[in-house]
């Protein structure tokens, strides 16, 4: 099938879109701590628990307004899209959890490297699983990387376990909606009501503990209902991207988040700020500007080429 200008466009489109969505939902996630590092006094259980609840809240509006309802009752018919869902859903509540824990708990740099590691993986299982061809210059972009980050891990100690371990379920988490047949708002709602019983049933049994499940201050209480809007607009803005872009593509703009939070946990939350760390940092983003070189260049080859063949045909 000849790329015509009008598919050619709609491609670029596709692109455009995911690139912004992409970025936004990585820019998001890098000021994320900001918001929990203010529920710290709150346990990660509690705050997980909250963001699913009110995060279904926030779902079903969303899908009340946008007529997503049909979209859904699609997606729990299909068997496979529903196997696929459930195993997304204990993936992002693992993550979910183990993030607020590292936040909350003062270890935000090893958050960060988790996610440094994240787009490292992305690229390997776009290659490894979806057979996405890298360029030379894309491979030395990786092994930079991989390098500045092997420098990273090697300095982490004790907080290794956390860094790898959100590095595999949303690396793992990405992949499998990228390939699941449900849009991003009906995917997130299907994944919500799934985890759902659970957050609810922890609420109730802590409550009837004697915890104070909505916080011991008004602030908190707040902070916690939108907790559910905080959490999900990044996620959307994610399996959004995670449809229209490679995913060595996406994997490679992840970048920006972590990089976030690295520079929040080192200049406003004083973490220690390591050579290991400025190793890494410096091998990231030269990494990165090598990648954006390459997708540059290929963008205006596949352009000139498709000027070409218009040419040839007139």
């Amino acid at each position: 099938m000849k790329r015509t200008p009008a598919t050619a466009d709609t491609a670029d489109d596709r692109a455009r879109a995911g690139l912004a969505f992409g970025l936004l939902a990585y820019l998001f996630w890098g000021i994320l701590p900001i918001y929990f590092k203010q529920l710290a006094a709150v346990s990660a259980l509690d705050i997980v628990a909250h963001r699913i609840i009110w995060s279904l809240v926030f779902l079903g509006l969303l899908l009340a307004v946008t007529g997503g309802w049909k979209q859904v009752r699609t997606g729990i018919k299909d068997r496979r899209t529903v196997v696929l869902l459930l195993t997304t859903s204990v993936l992002i509540a693992a993550n979910w959890l183990l993030y607020v824990f590292a936040v909350t708990s003062g270890h935000i740099l090893a958050g960060s490297l988790g996610y440094y590691l994240n787009p490292l993986m992305n690229i390997v299982l776009g290659r490894l699983i979806l057979k996405e061809r890298l360029t030379n210059l894309q491979w030395a972009a990786v092994a930079i990387a991989g390098a500045g980050v092997t420098v990273l891990a090697a300095g982490a100690g004790t907080t290794l376990w956390i860094s790898l371990t959100l590095c595999v379920t949303f690396s793992t988490y990405g992949l499998l909606r990228k390939v699941a047949a449900v849009d991003a708002v009906a995917g997130l709602s299907i994944e919500t009501a799934i985890l759902f019983p659970v957050a609810l049933a922890w609420l109730v049994f802590a409550a009837a503990d004697g915890g104070r499940v909505l916080g011991s201050s008004q602030s908190e209480t707040w902070l916690l209902v939108l907790s559910g809007i905080v959490s999900t607009t990044p996620l959307l803005l994610f399996t959004s991207a995670a449809r229209r872009l490679r995913y060595s593509t996406l994997g490679m703009l992840q970048f920006a988040a972590p990089t976030l939070q690295f520079l929040l946990a080192v200049v406003i939350y004083d973490e220690e700020f390591t050579q290991a760390h400025a190793i890494a940092f410096a091998s990231i983003w030269s990494a990165l500007a090598l990648y954006v070189t390459s997708l540059v260049r290929d963008f205006r080859a596949q352009r000139s080429a498709a000027q070409a063949t218009d040419l040839s045909e007139c």
